[in-house]
């Protein structure tokens, strides 16, 4: 396919998505199957343009005065795949499967146009209502705060310490140009793809198979590293697919015990396959909360990977930020407090809670730890400077609160998913 069908596909998506309020993955994948001619290379193409549309949406929109698929999509290629109109234009000329071009006043608009000038919520990208949440999350710097949500997302992957060593890996992925992580140890990066671009399918190398290392964003790996753990028990209460658990039983060398647990049956079945590929030998699964009751007061950690509103990962699905209401945030908040209540049973005097989400948003974060601790008073802040430099080797990041245990990663300091950890120490 050219570029001109490529973008029609495109669009043909957005207006999917758009009308249907579906998720853009499902949208993608029912296009590709009615579409079966569309190779490998136009699929990435294609998706790569709904992907930075969504990502963007709201800057495009007001750059060009309409909220229409089509302006969407030529936006992506005249502010991100870096088109001149007149290249543009040539581009698609002759091209019969190629959209038609918005009026010429739509392209005059545009290049008018300048972004500081438009309201701080579309120069952020990120709907009006949320706008109160980044302001007191990061004050001034909120808005290239929330712009940092807006790129494309690197691929990072978290060495397998059990089987292998950074440098091993680096050596068995040198042909993805792939690189250390700056913060994680464990960590190694593959840059954001331009473009048409798209990422190494590393799953489908040997090394992954036999168990080397995991697909896991940097900022997991630090999350799971801030647990502390190095033995004893613990438990990864809301374990998902398993990737927190990975690290915590590379990290501690398959010493100790870890307890992986989640309610949903669904998102902790891939858990099984990891560990084996991995070669851990210290994790036991659940899957009934009833099967957690011997350990009540008995764990040295608690891990929460809490469920959130996920605004941390929205470079990497910028359609669930369109979506997102104020009613889905209560509900995720009340989800949060209930975990919370039901995972500190099992901390015993002296362990520690860890509390993580992948959001960015005071009142999932500090505001709901602030809340837990009113209610468990025996719960105090760990000192986090200390174990953020002893395990990593630099200072604390820019949006830290040392006093309360509190770390946000983000992509715009640390070039991160968004991540906020809390530890918490029991002291009876």
């Amino acid at each position: 396919m050219r570029l001109g069908g490529r973008l029609s596909a495109a669009i043909d998506i957005l207006s999917d998505i758009e009308t249907r309020h579906r998720p853009v993955a499902e949208a993608l994948k029912d296009w590709g199957l009615s579409h079966r001619f569309a190779g490998s290379g136009d699929r990435a193409a294609i998706g790569n343009i709904v992907y930075d549309a969504l990502r963007l949406k709201l800057s495009h929109q007001w750059l060009m005065q309409s909220e229409e698929p089509a302006a969407l999509g030529f936006a992506v290629l005249l502010r991100q795949w870096g088109y001149t109109v007149e290249g543009l234009t040539a581009e698609l000329e002759g091209d019969t499967f190629a959209p038609a071009a918005p009026g010429s006043d739509v392209f005059e608009t545009f290049a008018a146009r300048n972004l500081s000038e438009a309201p701080p919520h579309v120069q952020a990208d990120l709907p009006e209502w949320l706008q109160s949440e980044f302001e007191k999350a990061f004050g001034e710097h909120w808005i290239p705060e929330a712009q940092g949500l807006n790129g494309r997302p690197p691929l990072d992957l978290r060495v397998n310490r059990l089987k292998a060593n950074r440098e091993k890996v680096l050596k068995a992925l040198a042909r993805t140009g792939a690189v250390p992580t700056e913060v994680a140890p464990d960590g190694i990066r593959v840059a954001p793809v331009e473009g048409a671009g798209r990422h190494p399918n590393v799953t489908a190398e040997l090394s992954f198979a036999k168990g080397w290392f995991e697909v896991q964003d940097e900022g997991s790996q630090i999350a799971a590293l801030l647990t502390g753990a190095s033995g004893g028990q613990v438990l990864d209460y809301c374990a998902g697919g398993g990737g927190k658990t990975l690290a915590l039983a590379a990290s501690m060398g398959n010493k100790g015990q870890i307890h992986a647990y989640d309610a949903d049956r669904h998102r902790l079945a891939p858990i099984v396959e990891r560990l084996k590929r991995a070669g851990t030998r210290n994790v036991q699964v659940h899957d009934q909360a009833a099967q957690l009751e011997p350990l009540q007061w008995r764990c040295d950690h608690v891990l929460i990977d809490a469920p959130c509103t996920g605004t941390g990962t929205w470079r990497r699905r910028p359609d669930t930020k369109w979506r997102l209401t104020p009613e889905t945030l209560a509900q995720r908040m009340a989800e949060q407090e209930t975990v919370l209540e039901a995972a500190h049973r099992f901390v015993k005097p002296g362990g520690e809670l860890v509390y993580v989400t992948c959001s960015l948003l005071p009142s999932e974060n500090a505001g709901q730890v602030a809340r837990f601790r009113e209610r468990h008073p025996e719960f105090k802040p760990v000192e986090i400077a200390a174990r953020w430099e002893s395990t990593f080797g630099t200072a604390l990041p820019a949006h830290a609160d040392p006093e309360n245990g509190m770390v946000t990663l983000t992509p715009a300091t640390t070039a991160t998913d968004g991540f906020f950890i809390a530890v918490m120490r029991r002291l009876s």
